[in-house]
């Protein structure tokens, strides 16, 4: 089943649209093969609002922040996940502001574990659990943890609107991708599945356009990531041994140099569920082989 992608997002950077009753986005300026054209920041509310993501630290995105809030007051800055396109713009956000901090908690897994791509520096003043209900004048969400992207991730319902912020478990521009040791396929098959079984009636992604009617596209998503499993059992049964990077052409075919090591880290997270399961096991070195 195609996944049916958003590759079009009009919006200019630094610039202002309302996108669901309640809800404005700007998209900050740094694009890249992992962000599209940039981190999506959302103002939640009117008058004391909430800005959910506030992206990496840069100077025109804090900018457009606190010139879309002119006039109004942020309250709470609420970060999805500890990924450093998302959360680092917290800290001068709410230095300009006075705001307060809300999320899971800090990045799970250190720079020496794995972890390299997390912002350690955030530490949310108010912890959100799974369940948990974070709230303003007018807007009220409610935390869903959703692992498998980064270990601390969150997507956030909105209430009276049919909004789901989806951040980067579910972006509408591409697939994400789930690096071990932070990152976990199982978890994240898990996390999907419990998205699909909501009746959201859009996802505002981290990265990409609003995913409207998100029904066909989730489905989509969970029929490419079970499709992308059984090529890398195929994959790993016909070499009879082989590491995770010596499967990513086999697998994804012909890439971007620039995506072919977030391939193999995608991939190894296939493995470890696929182990986890009985079907592959661990060889000597990096290697894996298959369990038919």
């Amino acid at each position: 089943m195609a996944i049916p992608f958003l590759r079009q997002d009009p919006l200019p950077h630094g610039a202002v649209e309302e996108t669901a009753p309640g809800v404005r986005r700007i998209v900050c300026n740094n694009p890249s093969a992992f962000t599209f054209r940039g981190t999506n920041t959302y103002i939640i509310g009117r008058g004391r609002v909430a800005v959910l993501d506030p992206g990496p630290e840069n100077e025109a995105h804090l900018a457009a922040i606190l010139a879309a809030t002119a006039g109004e007051t942020v309250t709470h800055v609420i970060v999805s996940h500890t990924h450093r396109d998302h959360s680092p713009g917290a800290a001068p956000l709410v230095a300009a502001t006075g705001a307060e901090t809300w999320g899971f908690g800090p990045h799970v897994t250190p720079p020496e574990a794995g972890g390299e791509g997390g912002d350690h520096g955030f530490q949310p003043q108010h912890r959100l659990a799974d369940g948990a209900v974070v709230a303003g004048e007018g807007w009220r969400l409610t935390a869903l943890h959703t692992p498998g992207h980064c270990a601390n991730h969150l997507c956030f319902a909105m209430e009276g609107n049919g909004v789901l912020f989806s951040a980067d478990h579910v972006m509408s521009w591409s697939t994400s991708v789930v690096s071990p040791p932070d990152g976990d396929m199982a978890d994240y098959m898990r996390s999907l599945d419990r998205v699909m079984a909501r009746e959201d009636a859009v996802l505002l992604p981290g990265h990409g356009a609003p995913l409207r009617d998100p029904k066909p596209f989730l489905a989509g998503l969970r029929a490419h990531r079970e499709e992308r499993e059984a090529r890398v059992l195929e994959a790993l049964r016909q070499a009879g041994s082989a590491t995770a990077a010596a499967l990513v052409g086999p697998v994804y075919g012909p890439l971007d140099p620039r995506l072919v090591g977030p391939a193999g880290r995608s991939l190894l997270s296939h493995l470890i569920k696929l182990e986890q399961e009985g079907r592959v096991a661990r060889g000597e070195g990096d290697g894996w082989h298959h369990l038919g």
